[in-house]
């Protein structure tokens, strides 16, 4: 039995079949957390921007705006783009869920699903999420390798001193990788690290995650090597002109 979250966290489940929101609503509910639903896109964002939710559960296919629009628009949000997302969806599809991923989801589960597996899922990202800031020792609350510039305590992340907003899973990537730095991660050992080894998470996750953190770190993205074969590696720092 899952155990209730000490702070009752709130999750916003949008899906417009409502047999589906009252099941993983009260799912959710038992495990301890407090709940609000939406059956649109539309209604999802006006309420993910009123609550802030530490986490929304979101349907693919939605009327009038589709799941990856709200994923969109929750991550260019400044009042949002910081609550994760677990995308819950019939669409089975390697691409749809590559391109969840892509967008900033945090996680991607497909119907049908395990109410067990979907509140599993759902504390394992809010853990990420709240043990990210902790993962270091508390003489390292202040990071710095080459333009790269990490404060564990406000779990913020800067290049060239320009704030770089993260999702809590990819923060906790790039902890990970920070923690490790000079160290060879296998793509395995990431998705038992960061994402607790779901069940069907696939390699490609951490692909997906480790491109976007990339794009977003800009020329600090350039400090994760690619090690083929094996996963992946953070330098020391990252090369500077030329």
């Amino acid at each position: 039995m899952t155990p209730a979250p000490p702070i009752a966290d709130r999750i916003l489940v949008v899906d417009d079949e409502p047999e589906i929101v009252a099941l993983v609503a009260y799912h959710l509910a038992k495990a301890g957390y407090r709940v609000s639903t939406a059956a649109s896109g539309q209604d999802a964002l006006d309420m993910a921007r009123r609550e802030r939710p530490a986490l929304i559960v979101l349907d693919l296919m939605l009327p009038g705006m589709s799941g990856f629009d709200v994923l969109e628009q929750v991550r260019s949000d400044d009042h949002t783009r910081n609550v994760a997302v677990l995308m819950l969806t019939a669409r089975r599809e390697e691409p749809d869920r590559i391109r969840g991923l892509s967008l900033g989801a945090d996680d991607y589960l497909t119907k049908p699903f395990s109410p067990a597996e979907l509140v599993l899922r759902v504390a394992a990202i809010l853990r990420r999420a709240g043990t990210a800031s902790s993962s270091l020792s508390s003489s390292a609350d202040q990071l710095a390798i080459g333009p790269l510039r990490i404060d564990r305590a406000a779990m913020s992340v800067a290049v060239d001193d320009h704030e770089v907003e993260l999702t809590p899973t990819e923060f906790k990537l790039l902890l990970t990788l920070v923690e490790r730095r000079g160290r060879v991660q296998g793509r395995g050992h990431l998705l038992e690290t960061v994402w607790e080894a779901a069940p069907d998470i696939q390699t490609r996750t951490v692909d997906m995650h480790i491109q976007r953190l990339r794009t977003k770190l800009g020329v600090a993205g350039d400090m994760i090597e690619t090690v083929r074969g094996f996963g992946y590696r953070l330098r020391a720092a990252a090369p500077r002109g030329g």
